[in-house]
């Protein structure tokens, strides 16, 4: 099959980027022919805010230039990830005017919240769901804390369900989660419009030898506030500086760290380490060797990548007991859920993954990577995705 697959890169690279750069490689590895589409942060400056917000909404320069690709390569797929800002819907309208279907991966929740995360405040925020204009999100500046730019995503979500885009312009959505695609269809995306495809695995490192692991706790990802790490740093001040005699790494970086790491030296936590960001590999192999990973996220998120990661090394994670997150972990069997930001909770959590027997602690292990296997491999991901394409082009 030939796939367009179209993307705009975001600001502060993410795990939509990486996915789409994956899914692009994969497929192409599998004998199709792939047309990049990829918008670039420098493209906004060329914009004037003005004119970017036009083009949130409906980008002429980007439709044109569509059906010009369209037409001149002949695609069987148009794949969109991320159209904000630049691509804009415009994309969708561009594929049907050339006869193409769309398929439409729903990393966030855009199209049901503008700051797409359902979480304002510290907590999870459903004020905007099913409306069609989302006005709590311009009382509350939920986008890049602006009324302004709030005004422009709402409006771009109420303009195009108003004019039947979302349910009409794309022939399949793919939600990551059952939980988030039941949140899409209470939002009122088209139900028999939406299919579950996961994220996956792109590089396997493979099962840990009982030699690799090692006694420390790990958190990785984006050190903010949604992200829930005061909650995890919080739980070991609970257990005590050293609990088993266990370190807590954590890798990333973001706008809390400074608050973190005034926490950790406030309780003369030693046994805490910042590492900073690192590259994937690091980040798979730290996974990999780790005792257990700690995913104390406080929002809904769509998915949850480095679960998964986790569970290709074999290595059990503790998570929010919230939306998707305590979907993919099955409590008592690949890791064990706590109450989404309960320090307390998550200490006892911790403790009872230390007091597993060597015996436990290995069936739990060969659990979270049959899991990986069964559910997250790159070949198993593939052949959902082309079944997916092929039943749009029928």
């Amino acid at each position: 099959m030939t796939i367009a697959l179209l993307h705009n890169y975001y600001q502060h690279r993410g795990g939509e980027d990486t996915v789409f750069e994956a899914e692009a490689r994969l497929l192409e590895e599998r004998g199709h022919r792939v047309i990049r589409y990829a918008v670039h942060n420098d493209s906004v400056s060329a914009y004037s805010q003005l004119q970017l917000a036009r083009a949130t909404v409906w980008n002429p320069d980007s439709y044109k230039a569509l059906v010009a690709l369209f037409r001149a390569e002949k695609p069987d797929v148009v794949h969109c990830h991320n159209t904000l800002p630049i691509i804009s819907p415009s994309a969708y309208q561009a594929a049907n005017d050339v006869g193409i279907p769309v398929v439409q991966t729903l990393h966030n929740y855009r199209l049901l919240c503008p700051n797409a995360l359902f979480f304002r405040d510290g907590h999870v925020c459903e004020d905007c769901l099913g409306k069609t204009f989302a006005l709590p999100a311009l009382r509350h500046k939920c986008y890049r804390g602006s009324m302004l730019a709030s005004a422009v995503v709402a409006g771009m979500t109420a303009w195009h369900r108003l004019a039947g885009t979302w349910e009409n312009r794309v022939s399949r959505y793919i939600a990551l989660t059952e939980f988030a695609r039941a949140k899409f269809i209470e939002g009122g995306l088209p139900k028999g419009k939406i299919v579950v495809k996961p994220n996956f695995v792109e590089t396997d490192t493979g099962f840990a030898s009982t030699q690799e692991t090692r006694n420390y706790a790990l958190y990785v990802g984006r050190l903010s506030e949604e992200k829930g790490l005061m909650t995890a740093l919080e739980a070991w001040r609970l257990l005590g500086s050293s609990p088993a005699e266990q370190e807590f790494h954590i890798i990333g970086d973001g706008p809390l760290e400074e608050e973190a790491r005034a926490f950790v030296e406030r309780h003369n936590l030693d046994s805490v380490r910042f590492l900073g960001r690192q590259s994937s590999l690091e980040a798979l192999h730290a996974m990999k060797c780790a005792r257990m990973l700690i995913f104390p996220s406080l929002l809904y998120e769509t998915f949850g990548k480095s679960m998964i990661e986790a569970f290709s090394g074999g290595t059990p994670v503790i998570a929010s007991r919230l939306g998707a997150l305590a979907e993919v972990v099955v409590d008592g069997r690949t890791g064990f859920h706590f109450a989404v930001g309960n320090a307390e909770n998550l200490a006892s959590r911790i403790e009872r993954m230390n007091a597993l027997s060597s015996a436990e602690y290995e069936l739990m292990r060969r659990a979270a990577r049959t899991e990986y296997e069964t559910h997250y491999t790159a070949e198993a991901n593939m052949q959902l995705l082309e079944r997916i394409y092929a039943e749009c082009v029928q």
